[in-house]
């Protein structure tokens, strides 16, 4: 009996931290976030859709990738607001209260942040393929490209617009 113990005992002792640190499995919600995101990702014009095209896989890869993040995001929240929650001495109906609305609240500030990730992609793909137009698709593909064919140059293009604007945008106003 006391082996059998120890043995479970040991178990739970490797499983436990190896399912604390697992990454969650997404949800219908998360899915369905992740398919708004992806559509808003993949924008309307021409050039969202090929900076879509140039900057993921496919549609479904990118709903699997943003449902995942989704869910994340989710537990985060969760496990954040939780702390915060503790931190405030809170117990019984008032914690849990007090966890669920500051959770979903950063769930929200987080689908924004998604939100404006989205609008930034499509606005730096929009001034790429500005760009791209005004030199000439050889010298845009010779300034931007990194493999053989320069094919990567719209895509690589996009990125850098991307987190440049998010710089811009992050920066504090003089």
């Amino acid at each position: 009996m006391k082996k059998i113990t120890l043995v479970t005992g040991l178990v739970f002792a490797l499983v436990l931290p190896a399912a604390a640190g697992a990454t969650p499995s997404p949800d219908r919600g998360d899915k369905r976030a992740a398919m708004t995101e992806c559509k808003a990702l993949r924008g309307q014009t021409a050039a969202t859709r090929e900076a879509f095209r140039a900057l993921q896989k496919s549609f479904v890869a990118c709903v699997k990738a943003k449902a995942v993040e989704e869910a994340k995001e989710e537990q985060t929240a969760h496990t954040n607001a939780a702390k915060e929650c503790k931190a405030d001495g809170l117990r019984g109906r008032a914690f849990g209260k007090c966890v669920s609305q500051t959770a979903r609240e950063k769930e929200h500030k987080a689908d924004q942040q998604d939100q404006e990730d989205a609008e930034a992609q499509k606005n730096a793909a929009k001034e790429c393929a500005t760009e791209r137009d005004t030199l000439g698709s050889v010298p845009f593909g010779e300034h931007y490209g990194t493999n053989e064919n320069d094919s990567n140059a719209f895509g690589k293009c996009v990125s850098e617009k991307a987190r440049e604007n998010e710089a811009e945008e992050q920066a504090p106003a003089v």
